[in-house]
């Protein structure tokens, strides 16, 4: 029988590979950040429940509801950067 249509190629011909470079110093980037920002809350709780009495209910409320959610956007975020940092250049 006669071939008809386009000619087969495998999958990944013209495909440039993935940059590994780029993807992951920027996956280790972004775990370095998530490394220093969960110290940061850590020690500003701890600062407000032991060390700011003071000022502590005025502090209390506002790392307490807006910090986590701040903190997962940014984190969301940058997973997004440094994911999108695998796409080859040719793509992009």
């Amino acid at each position: 029988m006669a071939p008809y249509g386009l000619p087969r190629q495998p999958a990944n011909a013209n495909e440039p590979p993935l940059n590994w470079r780029r993807g992951l110093f920027r996956v280790w980037l972004l775990l370095s950040v998530a490394w220093i920002m969960a110290w940061v809350v850590y020690l500003s709780l701890y600062g407000i429940r032991v060390g700011f009495r003071e000022l502590g209910d005025f502090l209390a409320l506002p790392v307490l509801l807006f910090g986590p959610p701040v903190a997962l956007l940014l984190f969301g975020a940058m997973a997004g950067w440094a994911f999108r940092g695998f796409v080859p250049d040719k793509e992009r």
